[in-house]
Parts: structure tokens; sequence; C-alpha cells
């Protein structure tokens, strides 16, 4: 077993325990988002243990830093296997078991940004979240009719584990860049992130569907 899947696993571990301390159920399914029967397991797995699937978050996501003329096909297919593709099969098989169980519900995608406005060095990452734009708009299109609200979310940089890596890294300048282009002249938040995606869940926010959210401080205008 690699680090980074121990790391994953303790990191899954941690957020039973939380959601589980609040008095809820909690259910976690490693799989690969890009393998389709891996989600579709994924999601009957969900299904049978916790009752229905009311709500999808496709948050799963890559992203490697590299120039655009030293990106490679295999890397350019891999961001989209895993962001496009993977949440594209998301999508779908979500809203197959929300049309079954016949009550609607809220599918949320996780574009970027970079998906609004393409950045340098990000090559694939930036097209695989443009992509998911795309998918956002026109599953919304067809899903509408069976009370399925399909959304997603554009952060600009989040303070995470990853972005600060990154600021002791080789794009601390780029980081940097961002944040002073931000009209709050700060970076985000995980729990401003959150609160967006909650409304997104939430029965409120039935007549937004097919859009894709910029929450990144004033850092780019829509």
């Amino acid at each position: 077993m690699s680090q980074s899947t121990i790391s994953q696993a303790v990191l899954d571990w941690m957020s039973l325990r939380e959601i589980e301390s609040k008095g809820r159920r909690s259910l976690a399914v490693p799989a690969d988002v890009s393998l389709e029967p891996e989600v579709e397991k994924t999601i009957q797995k969900v299904v049978q243990d916790l009752g229905s699937l009311d709500v999808m978050v496709a948050n799963a996501g890559i992203v490697t830093f590299e120039s655009f003329l030293d990106t490679t096909v295999e890397s350019f297919d891999h961001h989209m296997a895993v962001n496009a593709r993977g949440t594209m099969l998301c999508y779908k098989h979500a809203a197959k078991q929300m049309i079954a169980q016949g009550r609607g519900g809220r599918i949320i995608g996780a574009t970027s940004q970079a998906g609004k406005q393409g950045i340098s060095l990000c090559t694939a990452y930036s097209a695989s979240k443009f992509a998911i734009c795309g998918l956002t708009q026109a599953a919304a299109g067809e899903l509408g009719i069976y009370g399925i609200t399909v959304n997603a979310y554009a952060p600009g940089v989040v303070k995470t584990a990853l972005s600060q890596f990154f600021c002791l890294n080789a794009f601390t300048h780029a980081l940097s860049a961002l944040v002073t282009s931000s009209a709050v002249n700060r970076i985000g938040t995980p729990e401003e992130i959150a609160g967006l995606v909650s409304y997104l869940a939430s029965d409120g926010s039935g007549f937004v569907t097919g859009q894709s959210i910029s929450i990144n401080g004033g850092s780019y205008f829509d």
C-alpha cells in the first residue's frame, strides 16, 4: 500500500468519525471515478447501506503543474479521465438512481476558476475543468424535468494542504499573483466553499440549475 493510499485511508477514517460524532450515519467506499463499474458499485453500496441517494457531489480531481509545451498525451488523457469523465460518470449514475427514486435530487460538480479562465502551467487541468462547465449545462437541460438540479462550484485558490505545499515550492509567485488579484486580497477557506456547496445541496436551491458558480474572492469576474 502506497503512502498516499495510507494517508487517504486515515483521512477517510477521520471524516467518518467526525460525521458520526454528530449523530449521523456515514460510509466510505474507495473507488476510481474514471471507471464506470466502480462508480456504479459505489452508488449501489450507498443506496444499500443508507437507503437512497439524494445529493451527489462529484469532487474527485487531480492537477499537475507543467508547461503547455511539456504536456504529454498521457498527462492530458489522465486529467480528462479523472476530472471530466469521472464527473460525467458520477452525474450519469447519480441521475439514474434519482430518477428511479422519483423525488428529484441535487447533483453538484467541482470545476474551478481554471475552468472559467485558462491558467498557465495548468493546460490539462484547465481543459478538464472547462469540460465540467459544459457537462453541467447539458445535464441540467435534460434532468430538470425529473426535479434534479445540476450545478458546479468554481473555486479560486483555497487554503488547503495542496495550496500550502505549492506556496513552499516552485509556484509561490503564481499563487501570490492570484492572491493580490483578488478583490478581498486573500485566498478562500474550505468552510466558505462548503457553504456554497451546502446551499446547492439544499431545498432552497431548487430554482438554480445549469450554473457553474464562481467563488474566488473577486480574482475573476464572470
